[in-house]
């Protein structure tokens, strides 16, 4: 297993993120198939072990607690995170962070996130003022790194990262989000003030995992034998201020691709990053709706999400994961889909693209019903 520095501590490239674990009823993570997933991993050299206090209802942190207590101490790292929405005073940062520690049986937290920030978020740290609650609690040694994880802008991550002494932060990057969220441009400015980065959905939450076939052709020339996740996990790795890749495993199988990817991992050569870049133009070339999520045609007078609409349509079309985009649109508020558009057209006057958007409603209608 690949290793890389981090402040003195030898961490293990690849991180096991216990977001996706297999149940066995919503909320209740299967401890049989979960501790032999953790066992392979553990066994293989991974040492970083990344949890959260909504994971499956909470029950993640239960689980993995359970799994460290038989391990020793100084074989692992264990991450988590506070939950920032739940906070309604200053004093619900040491409860929430006390049971955490319950649950996990562990006197120190090795990396402790404020989770998800985003500017509203970040309002209410400076209303609790939970920065220093934070680095109170490192001060006294129940954390050992204090970082966040980020889910907004970057201009919202430029400010946030000056916000504390930060030991590190968390950022979602794959090839084909370089420019969503905080992007390359928050890696770059991280390791510019030399923050080391985690890693979070390297494969787009399984969405690079399993390439349409054009994709795969590109990939398949150089490397048969690579999955497409090894592909997207191999682009992150060539990044010199990453510290930590998660990868949020559901089975067994998705252990042992990873462990073999990471178990020979090198920074990509020229030859396959300009696949990677070959295949990302070939996944854009697929998008249905030439939407930027700019949402300067909302509120739409009917009450259509609009950019929610087109964000679902366009995923489905470039992963060509058709069903699971359908199952998505479902899931929307159904005062809030493409049926109740009006063909009223103030959208397309506001819209910077000039995207027949009443048209692609009526696309989008049709579409859904399969």
């Amino acid at each position: 297993m690949k290793t890389r520095m981090f402040r003195g501590q030898a961490l293990s490239l690849l991180g096991f993120g216990c977001m996706r674990m297999p149940e066995v009823k919503p909320g209740q993570i299967d401890r049989k198939k979960a501790f032999e997933m953790l066992d392979a991993a553990y066994e293989a050299g991974v040492n970083y072990y990344d949890t959260a206090y909504p994971y499956h209802a909470g029950d993640s942190e239960a689980m993995l607690g359970e799994w460290l207590a038989a391990k020793p101490r100084d074989s692992f790292y264990v991450a988590t995170k506070f939950p920032v929405w739940k906070a309604t005073c200053r004093e619900d940062f040491f409860t929430i962070f006390e049971e955490q520690r319950k649950k996990l049986g562990v006197e120190t937290i090795d990396f402790y996130l404020l989770h998800a920030l985003n500017e509203q978020r970040e309002e209410t740290l400076l209303q609790w003022d939970l920065f220093s609650a934070a680095q109170q609690f490192k001060q006294e040694g129940k954390i050992r790194f204090l970082g966040f994880s980020f889910h907004d802008e970057y201009p919202v991550f430029e400010r946030l990262i000056d916000r504390a002494d930060w030991d590190f932060c968390q950022l979602q990057l794959n090839y084909m989000d370089t420019d969503v969220q905080a992007g390359m441009r928050g890696y770059e400015l991280a390791a510019k003030k030399g923050i080391p980065v985690m890693v979070m959905e390297p494969v787009k939450g399984g969405s690079l995992a399993n390439p349409p076939e054009d994709v795969k052709k590109v990939f398949q020339t150089l490397h048969p034998d690579w999955s497409g996740a090894s592909w997207a996990l191999r682009w992150v790795a060539s990044l010199e201020n990453v510290a930590v890749i998660l990868s949020g495993m559901s089975n067994l199988e998705q252990v042992k691709d990873n462990l073999q990817t990471f178990g020979k991992i090198a920074p990509l050569t020229q030859e396959e990053q300009d696949a990677v870049h070959r295949a990302a133009e070939i996944y854009r070339a697929r998008v249905r709706v030439a939407c930027t999520g700019c949402a300067y045609c909302m509120p739409c007078p009917a009450g259509v999400n609009i950019p929610e609409v087109f964000q679902i349509y366009n995923h489905a079309a470039i992963y060509d994961m058709p069903e699971q985009g359908r199952k998505s649109y479902s899931e929307m508020a159904d005062e809030q889909k493409a049926v109740h558009c009006v063909k009223c057209g103030k959208c397309m006057k506001a819209c910077p693209q000039n995207i027949a958007i009443p048209e692609k409603m009526t696309e989008i209608t049709q579409w859904a019903k399969g």
